[in-house]
């Protein structure tokens, strides 16, 4: 199973502003430094994951996005969902006007994999991917930012 570049890096930049952001704003052009992408495609991406409810933006000195939820509450299927629509469809499924799937064609073994997947996806939350990273002992962008020294 592939996802989309966008999917990526709709992960990589939420992830970024989960672990890095600490509820402060933050500009794409620092997430996309620090997540190797480009700006402007992180902006459009960023634009549908807060027409998803998952970020929120401030706009003007000190503007940038945040997480418009807790990231404990934020599923690696929401973002997916945010960038692409609905997971649980399989590759034959469209989805209709209220966002549930419907078969254009039988296919009991694609759909029974896409709910997996889905149920995979909705599983995995941003919170437990920070805490991955900082048991690996990922570098924070300011892991820096309190070094003193005299």
């Amino acid at each position: 199973m592939r996802l989309s570049l966008q999917v990526h890096y709709a992960i990589c930049g939420v992830f970024d502003l989960a672990y890095n952001g600490h509820g402060q704003p933050v500009q794409v052009r620092v997430i996309g430094e620090r997540q190797a992408i480009p700006a402007r495609y992180l902006e459009q991406i960023f634009q549908r994951l807060r027409r998803g409810g998952l970020v929120k933006a401030k706009r003007g000195p000190g503007g940038g996005y945040t997480l418009a939820r807790p990231a404990a509450e934020i599923t690696l299927r929401d973002v997916v969902e945010a960038v692409e629509g609905p997971v649980d469809c399989g590759e034959r499924a469209r989805a209709d006007g209220d966002g549930e799937c419907v078969a254009t064609r039988p296919n009991f073994l694609w759909d029974d994999l896409a709910h997996r997947f889905a149920d995979v996806l909705g599983d995995v939350h941003i919170e437990a991917l920070c805490q991955r990273a900082a048991q690996q002992a990922v570098e924070r962008a300011d892991s820096d930012a309190y070094t003193y020294q005299i």
